[in-house]
């Protein structure tokens, strides 16, 4: 991508600090002291980073769902 091109286009990166991989992956979450229940949040993952972002969400009880990008509507 460009430095010229808008925020938002081109392909989903990882949210990993210093990652600028496709994002292949999203994880849904929320953190129930702050969220109410039906409000959800996104990280996207590439396959690299999946399991280490899931599990920084999970053992923290926020995790809710792993979703293949190109499956994910939200």
């Amino acid at each position: 991508m460009s430095t010229t091109e808008p925020a938002g286009t081109g392909p989903p990166v990882c949210s990993r600090r210093g990652c600028r991989q496709e994002a292949r992956w999203a994880l849904v979450w929320n953190n129930p002291k702050v969220h109410t229940p039906d409000r959800r949040k996104t990280w996207m993952a590439c396959d690299e980073h999946r399991g280490y972002l899931a599990d920084f969400l999970d053992v923290r009880g926020f995790l809710r769902e792993t979703v293949p990008f190109d499956e994910f509507t939200g």
